[in-house]
């Protein structure tokens, strides 16, 4: 066998293919720089930048038969990674607690700073969820936790759209006086 570098793409991903496995090593070693420094700047961190390389690198092996022009392998994991990014932007934003529209609580949360203070917030605020009104909290939590749409809000709780708005503009509400004690 040639020296790594001197084997192209596709030479390796026939070798991987007939069962000379780790010959991957050489495509992960070739795309692992790139592919981080992509995931990293999409992500901010290069702890989740390391863990979605990892991912990719995983996927690619175990779907490298599906790799439909080997000699652009590389390309192949970078849109696998690059949709791995994605994903994991999309979940972040799902999980975050959107409070856009209590200017209190997001310049606050929005802030980089320290991770304790962070969860201090994220403990003040499940504090002061807790003391809304339930239906209130039931409105809130489906808008702005999980992103639920007036109008499926609407059908699961069997409720007209002006009330649900008028709950979450009361929780809202309540909750910037609730939160403002803790400035």
């Amino acid at each position: 066998m040639l020296a790594a570098q001197e084997v192209s793409d596709a030479d390796v991903v026939r070798e991987v293919l007939g069962g000379r496995t780790e010959n991957y090593a050489t495509l992960v070693r070739r795309y692992q720089g790139f592919l981080f420094r992509h995931a990293e700047r999409m992500t901010g961190s290069s702890d989740e930048a390391a863990d979605i390389v990892q991912m990719a690198f995983v996927k690619g092996y175990r779907n490298l038969e599906r790799c439909r022009n080997p000699e652009r392998v590389g390309a192949w994991l970078f849109r696998i990674s690059a949709n791995l990014c994605k994903d994991f932007l999309k979940n972040r934003r799902r999980l975050n607690l959107s409070l856009q529209d209590t200017p209190a609580v997001t310049s606050k949360r929005d802030n980089p700073g320290d991770a304790a203070e962070q969860s201090e917030m994220g403990s003040k605020i499940d504090r002061a969820l807790e003391k809304l009104a339930a239906d209130q909290r039931e409105a809130f939590v489906l808008k702005h936790v999980e992103g639920r749409s007036y109008k499926e809000m609407s059908d699961m709780l069997e409720a007209s759209v002006p009330a649900l708005k008028m709950r979450v503009h009361r929780a809202r509400e309540e909750l910037q006086t609730l939160l403002a004690v803790y400035r």
